[in-house]
């Protein structure tokens, strides 16, 4: 309730941001070498993934889409350049639900040498029925989770600590999350469960993907850390922002719950601007493993800090993709 009120009042936060600013204003006076950055962006053909591409090829970034559909990625790309005439857009096809699309997309980018700064990872799917990936897992979790996060992120991992050890310049992975991950109970965040549910409820299985990516990320944080890694690794909660994903919701809410949600809905800049500050903001420098909403730091929900939980799922993703692709990742995922 308190979190609610200060959203309404538009009430900054510790550093002068909050839910009502937009993403150029985050980065208006950031102080990181964007003409030297190289972003990765899951997700970037609309909603705030079309946002993040847009303010961070403004700033100078480097922006590489990784995306579904190339078609609505060239008439993205088209209106940024239309904008910003030096912008670098790169276009590189990817299916997250698909784990062995998502190795495609890696290779290739390794094959074109170029940096890895930062790799937003935005993508995400609300699923209101039981489906699943071509490898046989339910979709939420295999799209939201495993191959937008966990394998994309392992795979190029190697890559953002060589570009930070020769550049200089700290990488930085963001993944975006939700507040809803607070609704997961502990007895309901089982492995084999998540994999195949055997009662399937779209939010929860919405809620519990989101989850693990904060659990993820703080795994990964404690890694990089031991590793001495000048990359970090946060999760970001956008706000409730009116996207595809809030219109699949819409119908397992009642009239009067949505319209209460609609008052508090941010626009599509106001939405991006937590995953751009969090990017590249001199201030979020050597911040790793926290939890960011509203451009803050935040708390996170107690079962998203269970540090054995974390590791847990990792050691599984990590088992579960060598059997799937008997791709081997690299020593920073074992434990």
């Amino acid at each position: 309730m308190k979190g609610t009120l200060r959203y309404l009042a538009g009430i900054a936060g510790p550093n002068g941001f909050g839910s009502r600013s937009t993403a150029e204003q985050v980065t208006q006076h950031c102080f990181l070498p964007y003409s030297h950055l190289t972003a990765i962006i899951t997700g970037g053909t609309s909603g705030i993934g079309a946002e993040t591409t847009r303010v961070l090829a403004k700033r100078g970034v480097r922006v590489v889409m990784a995306v579904r559909d190339m078609k609505k990625a060239e008439i993205v790309k088209e209106r940024i350049v239309r904008e910003s005439p030096e912008a670098d857009i790169v276009l590189l096809e990817i299916d997250l639900s698909s784990l062995s699309s998502v190795a495609r997309f890696c290779s290739q980018f390794l094959s074109q040498d170029l940096p890895l700064n930062i790799i937003i990872n935005n993508a995400g799917i609300f699923s209101p029925n039981l489906e699943f990936s071509e490898e046989k897992i339910e979709l939420t979790f295999a799209t939201n989770f495993l191959g937008r996060h966990y394998l994309l992120t392992e795979m190029l991992i190697e890559k953002m600590i060589d570009t930070a050890k020769k550049s200089g310049i700290e990488g930085r992975v963001i993944n975006l999350t939700s507040v809803i991950h607070s609704w997961v109970k502990p007895d309901c965040f089982s492995f084999p469960e998540l994999l195949h549910p055997t009662k399937y409820n779209g939010t929860k299985a919405y809620a519990q993907s989101k989850l693990a990516t904060i659990l993820h990320a703080k795994a990964l944080s404690r890694r990089l850390k031991d590793r001495n890694a000048n990359v970090t690794i946060n999760a970001v909660h956008p706000g409730i922002v009116k996207t595809g994903i809030i219109r699949a919701h819409k119908g397992l809410l009642t009239d009067s719950l949505f319209l209460i949600a609609s008052k508090l809905l941010k626009s599509v800049s106001q939405g991006a601007a937590t995953t751009c500050y969090v990017a590249l903001s001199n201030e979020t420098k050597r911040i790793s493993g926290k939890y960011f909403a509203d451009s803050n730091e935040t708390n996170c929900s107690d079962l998203a800090n269970d540090v054995s939980l974390a590791l847990k799922l990792c050691t599984n993703s990590h088992t579960l993709i060598h059997d799937y692709l008997h791709l081997s990742l690299p020593n920073l995922s074992l434990l």
